[in-house]
């Protein structure tokens, strides 16, 4: 072996463990090797292994840490100008990462044995141009946003549709309705469960394989509905209508992911969301007309054929866009990735990335592994009050055509138009909020630089920073909500039992208390979910997965009973009871905001700590590897 007195940064030994953490105890020095190539490599004793991959490299030291990804060592350690360009296989494994922000400190360590997953050449690594994130033109990514976003309607519309046909339901299969809204309780049960089983598939799989299997369920569970003549038969199909259409959602979020960067994401997740609004919106209407007109049958016949049709035109046009298997478009697709109507992807030359790693294999701890969030405490009072707000709104929701059609003498149709206010504060109250969030972060953000003398053209890493009040810039305009939600809910109950309300005109008042109850649920969920995220901000991911079941799975239950509850004690008392719960509940909010930053900056330390401690068992693995070297 080659002396360790050769001056840094012209030579980096890593065939000795000890060599090696003297030879790169500076991180700069380590990064301008890896990525300008300025280790010659006569100098190097490995410079002949091209089949070497460094997967990534670790120290820690008294105030030192590395955790540096390499790629080839070959094609890395050239001299700067060997050949045309200086892109490195850092770069391109971030193309894979997402968008250059991901945290890569769960790679491997070093193994000097290990071939490389890549099977990129000297040639590919001398690009002359860096690849871009995506190759897809603007247009063509509007294009297959529109085809994810008539995809993610179902999941909602599929719920909503159904609500104004409750009591036809009941009718015909002669049952009662508090039966009937069961199916409602088991559609969103699994609702709630399905994601963590299709998306795992979606991430290692495709997206596209993916939205064939859900719709190919969707559909058969569509035709299983038209034909169901029994409370078991509706029951059983309704359950599997909710595992086809669950996943349509992250799915869909996950083509977005895999073409935009973060700069376009947000243009493009905004009209998602919005689409996917409309469903809500207009569901119960679709539903009230085609019940009344064709019987409440039909309504699984139209979602029938609009779900062929949205399935037809993923078949013809979306190619698949995950990124371990199509790159960033330019890896030539075969098979089932491959669109039927498709076209040549690489009309204009770029340099393609090399195929990624293998993904990971999906075990039955990936899929627990988001329920750790609920041991945390700032996590669990976030999860437990957005729960409660979304299930007694959907227990106003659930409830309204059983209350509404009978005290008021509507027809399917009117109780179809009854849910319009619903719908609308939804959107308005989805739209308005992110917009009230922007503006309630820059106030913290602006106060917090005001007191650290942090100026304002010095970007903040809130990963890093234990004592930013993340909790008051997400819940900073959430009192005011909460307490319209109390009020609303509390007075709803009485305005559909009143005797002074009669007749259509009654109508008014519920109708304008449901909007409100719309409106702030909406902005609560909003809030909750912005917060949830920037509490994990690594793993975003599985902590939207955790508040999704918990929701779902608690809000099944409130929908479950609630009409039990209203038969027993009316529809008055049952609301009041529920604005008082949550009301009492909202002490949570209060708990957040007064501890959450303690919480938050104790779980970091931890989390600091276990990475610590990982890290030097993996030093000392490194050290028996190199000494059987």
């Amino acid at each position: 072996m080659e002396s360790n007195t050769r001056p840094r940064p012209t030579s980096i030994d890593i065939a000795s463990p000890s060599v090696a953490h003297r030879d790169m105890d500076d991180r700069g020095d380590l990064k301008r090797a890896a990525t300008l190539g300025t280790v010659p490599p006569d100098q190097t004793p490995w410079r002949d292994i091209k089949d070497v991959q460094v997967g990534a490299y670790r120290s820690r030291g008294a105030s030192h840490d590395w955790d540096y990804r390499l790629g080839h060592i070959h094609g890395l350690f050239q001299p700067r100008g060997a050949h045309g360009g200086n892109t490195s296989q850092v770069a391109k494994q971030k193309e894979y990462d997402g968008d250059g922000e991901g945290d890569i400190t769960d790679a491997s360590t070093i193994d000097c044995n290990e071939k490389s997953n890549f099977t990129t050449t000297q040639n590919q690594d001398a690009t002359t141009s860096e690849a871009p994130y995506h190759v897809f033109t603007r247009r063509k990514k509007w294009q297959l946003v529109l085809i994810v976003s008539l995809a993610g309607l179902f999941s909602p519309l599929s719920s909503n549709i159904y609500f104004p046909a409750l009591g036809a339901i009941a009718e015909d299969i002669k049952t009662d309705i508090s039966l009937v809204s069961l199916t409602v309780t088991v559609y969103m049960a699994v609702q709630g469960l399905a994601p963590s089983f299709w998306g795992p598939l979606s991430d290692t799989r495709g997206r596209r394989i993916t939205f064939v299997g859900t719709f190919a369920i969707y559909l058969l569970a569509n035709v299983g509905l038209a034909f169901s003549r029994d409370f078991a038969t509706l029951m059983v199909f309704r359950a599997v209508q909710a595992a086809g259409s669950a996943a349509t959602i992250s799915v869909g979020a996950g083509v977005i992911g895999d073409i935009t960067t973060a700069k376009e994401r947000g243009g493009f997740m905004g009209s998602f969301g919005g689409i996917r609004m409309l469903g809500q919106s207009i569901g119960p209407v679709i539903g009230g007309i085609i019940t009344e007109y064709f019987g409440y049958h039909a309504i699984f016949w139209f979602l029938f054929l609009l779900s062929s049709t949205a399935l037809l035109l993923i078949l013809l046009f979306l190619p698949e866009t995950l990124r371990r298997i199509a790159g960033n478009g330019t890896v030539p697709l075969h098979g089932v990735n491959r669109p039927i109507l498709s076209r040549s992807l690489q009309s204009h030359w770029h340099p393609s990335l090399p195929p990624p790693p293998p993904p990971p294999k999906i075990t039955l701890a990936t899929l627990l592994s988001p329920l750790r969030f609920l041991f945390e405490k700032d996590v669990a009072t976030t999860l437990v009050f957005g729960a409660v707000v979304y299930t007694v709104w959907s227990m106003v929701t659930s409830s309204t055509a059983a209350i509404f059609q009978p005290r008021f003498g509507l027809t399917n149709l009117q109780v179809g138009l009854v849910f319009l206010p619903n719908g609308v504060a939804c959107v308005a109250g989805s739209y308005l909020t992110g917009k009230l969030l922007d503006r309630d972060y820059v106030v913290v953000e602006t106060a917090y630089r005001a007191s650290h003398g942090i100026p304002a053209e010095v970007p903040l890493d809130r990963k890093r920073l234990a004592d930013f009040p993340v909790s008051r810039a997400r819940l900073r305009s959430a009192w005011g909500l909460v307490v319209a939600f109390v009020l609303a809910v509390g007075g709803y109950g009485f305005s559909v039992t009143s005797a002074a309300l009669e007749g259509k005109r009654g109508m008014a008042v519920p109708l304008a208390l449901q909007f409100v109850i719309a409106f702030t649920a909406t902005a609560i969920f909003t809030q909750n979910s912005a917060l949830m995220v920037d509490l994990y901000p690594g793993a975003s991911a599985s902590a939207t997965a955790v508040n999704n079941l918990i929701r779902c799975g608690v809000g099944a239950a409130g929908v479950a009973v609630v009409q039990f509850i209203i038969n027993a004690i009316g529809a008055g008392a049952t609301f009041l009871v529920f604005a008082g719960l949550t009301g009492v509940l909202s002490s949570l909010l209060w708990l957040e905001w007064v501890y959450g930053e303690k919480w938050r900056a104790e779980r970091m330390a931890r989390l600091e700590r276990e990475k610590m401690d990982k890290m030097a068992g993996d030093g000392g693995e490194l050290g028996r590897r190199g000494s059987r070297v």
